[in-house]
């Protein structure tokens, strides 16, 4: 393709892509996610945004958890424990207005709901994904995977990679054990669960070696799996990692995750 043709796909792709979307919504006109009133466009219902609590304020800067009031940048538990990743954000918080997309991505094929969740992410996590030299998802096992067909936070990880324009290393972790699943456990549960679960294969530990990985996932809640996977990066050379998932949970509230 010559300079001038790549010049013109590049200028009349959106617009070509916008028209699009147009004419599939006239249509399929679009359907609010939480069943509310129609929206103008595909997402939730006005009423539904309204009740997503989106974490604009001060958070720790160590595991994105809420800040009242800006105490400092890290939240007592890091001070006390420092994690295994450098530093966390989250969209939003996990309650029952949050977990119906990501629910409806993780467990009903609703492949459509990941780039919105990872613009989500581009929004709370702008400094961490500026600062990052690649994007990582969190791995399922093999046999997980053949299960679910696909890995949810890998679905979030490719177009947040896309519309950043960061290099996106899909296969830079493995999942060596087919881990029993973390929900309903406790934290110290959730940590022997994954205890060396996570791996850098040989053949990709040049690719991290020196650089810093921005693990991405849907939901943190002791922030388990995160760490083994940061410690596995790290490992394998990686000179720094953050985490950036979707949502994240603030306290024990027996939501299904």
């Amino acid at each position: 393709m010559s300079a001038d043709e790549a010049d013109f796909v590049a200028r009349w792709k959106p617009k070509a892509q916008a028209g699009l979307r147009t004419a599939l919504d006239l249509l399929f006109p679009p359907q609010a996610i939480d069943g509310g009133p129609r929206p103008m466009a595909g997402g939730f219902s006005a009423d539904a945004w309204g009740r997503i609590r989106f974490l604009d304020g001060p958070v720790c800067d160590g595991c994105g958890v809420p800040f009242e009031f800006d105490p400092g940048d890290r939240c007592a538990a890091c001070l006390a424990r420092p994690r295994a990743f450098d530093a966390a954000r989250a969209a939003c918080l996990y309650d029952e207005t949050s977990r119906d997309p990501i629910l409806k991505l993780k467990h009903a094929d609703r492949l459509d709901l990941a780039p919105m969740l990872a613009r989500w992410i581009s929004r709370a996590a702008r400094e961490l994904i500026e600062e990052a030299d690649a994007i990582a998802p969190v791995p399922l096992h093999r046999f997980r995977l053949l299960h679910r067909r696909y890995n949810q936070a890998a679905e979030i990880a490719r177009p947040l990679a896309a519309m950043t324009g960061t290099p996106y290393l899909p296969d830079a972790l493995v999942r060596r054990r087919d881990t029993a699943t973390q929900a309903g456990k406790s934290g110290s549960g959730r940590k022997r669960n994954v205890a060396a679960a996570f791996e850098v294969p040989a053949s990709r530990r040049k690719q991290v070696d020196g650089l810093r990985i921005l693990l991405i996932d849907d939901v943190l809640t002791t922030g388990a799996t995160a760490e083994g996977c940061a410690r596995a990066l790290k490992a394998a050379g990686a000179a720094r990692v953050d985490l950036a998932v979707v949502a994240r949970v603030q306290a024990a509230a027996g939501l299904t995750i």
